[in-house]
């Protein structure tokens, strides 16, 4: 689920063309012996999405950190125009990812950005962090893997949030939220899980794929408009 080409980006399992951030294809995720989640598991509460001008664009340039962040434990709070999104961070673990992320989401990288895609079959996430909404976007840097989980089924819970990548190493802006348990390889580096707001990410799932369909852009457009460093 998580691949992309130069930065984060998801390949398809069927098809040689990816849908996310890569221009080509790469490997996404291994499927597991995860089940798809019961219609409980999805069930959400009400969630109203208020219109929203954002779109793909062309990313904004950000230098990336030379100097890894001093704090390591704080939260990202995407203000989605389906509500906030709170999100614990794990600075300890993976120093290298929240230091960049800070800096991308400081300098206004993920403002007005949609997330691109949801998968509901097998892996259970939705995947946002590209400004051009296509699945190639990334900051123009890359950064090495941290924290990755052990090769076991269920190695991404309800409610992780990981990057997306093209390959060991290629870390850039695209991550994923987890909304039911998944199984993927141990390729993706962890780095926060959601406190707050994930009744969005499951009315987001609920409501589907475009076109129907289990991988795709989301029915429900949901977009990040901004992103606060707490």
């Amino acid at each position: 689920m998580i691949a992309m080409k130069s930065e984060i980006v998801m390949k398809r399992i069927v098809g040689a063309v990816a849908v996310g951030f890569a221009i080509a294809s790469f490997p996404l995720f291994a499927m597991g012996a995860t089940k798809a989640p019961s219609k409980s598991a999805v069930k959400a509460a009400a969630v109203v999405c208020k219109a929203t001008k954002a779109k793909g664009h062309t990313p904004t340039a950000v230098k990336q950190p030379t100097k890894l962040l001093k704090s390591r434990i704080g939260t990202f709070t995407l203000v989605t125009n389906c509500g906030n999104i709170v999100i614990r961070t794990d600075g300890i673990k993976a120093p290298r990812t929240i230091t960049d992320f800070t800096a991308l989401a400081k300098a206004g990288y993920f403002n007005a950005t949609l997330c691109h895609r949801l998968t509901t079959a097998g892996l259970y996430v939705l995947q946002c962090g590209d400004p051009t909404a296509t699945g190639t976007g990334g900051p123009g840097f890359t950064f090495a893997d941290e924290n990755l989980p052990k090769n076991v089924v269920n190695n991404y819970p309800a409610g992780t949030v990981a990057m997306a990548n093209a390959g060991p190493s290629t870390n850039g802006s695209q991550f994923f939220l987890v909304f039911a348990n998944t199984t993927l390889g141990p390729n993706y580096t962890i780095w926060g899980k959601i406190t707050s707001g994930m009744n969005i990410v499951n009315a987001i799932a609920a409501a589907g794929v475009k076109g129907g369909g289990t991988d795709g852009t989301p029915k429900k457009t949901i977009a990040i408009e901004k992103v606060i460093v707490g």
